[in-house]
């Protein structure tokens, strides 16, 4: 059970759930293949085959932490709309979390490369009356998580008939 399910409240309502992109693994996955390449190349060009080891071996292990990073944000972030607030947790021993009503929004701002228009991922900005929520980095689907967001504040906040 995710942190998440932990703090819905009685009666509150999970509208939406996302995470990081997958985009975060990239580095490390080109890493990895540069350690690969250079390893394969490396071995006819150099006549000292322990140096293209070590190097390759150096390129190896920032691959590997590169993706261990990558998987840890992954795993440790969670990022959710409920009918009440948007919830952001990032971490695993230490936490942090971000909370906002969902009726204090004010905007969305969605910052999408052309890559990231591509690969669907983004960096959102939500800002509310008196403050905002961190810029949530490489966020998959953003678009998405505007509309549910923007559709759910727009609910709480349209009028009743018997509000007239």
């Amino acid at each position: 059970m995710g942190y998440v399910q932990k703090v819905l409240q009685p009666g509150e309502t999970l509208i939406y759930e996302t995470n990081v992109s997958w985009i975060s693994y990239v580095p490390g996955v080109l890493l990895l293949l540069l350690a690969l390449v250079f390893f394969v190349v490396a071995g006819e060009l150099f006549a000292w085959p322990l140096w293209d080891t070590i190097v390759s071996g150096i390129i190896l292990l920032a691959a590997l932490w590169f993706l261990f990073t990558a998987w840890f944000e992954r795993w440790t972030t969670e990022i959710a709309i409920t009918d009440r607030r948007i919830i952001h947790k990032t971490g695993f021993i230490r936490r942090d979390t971000i909370e906002m009503s969902v009726e204090k929004v004010e905007s969305v701002d969605v910052n999408q490369s052309l890559l990231g228009r591509m690969l669907d991922y983004g960096d959102i900005l939500v800002r509310g009356t008196g403050a905002g929520l961190a810029p949530l980095r490489h966020m998959a689907s953003p678009l998405v998580f505007r509309s549910k967001l923007t559709g759910t504040s727009h609910h709480l906040k349209a009028p009743t008939p018997d509000q007239d």
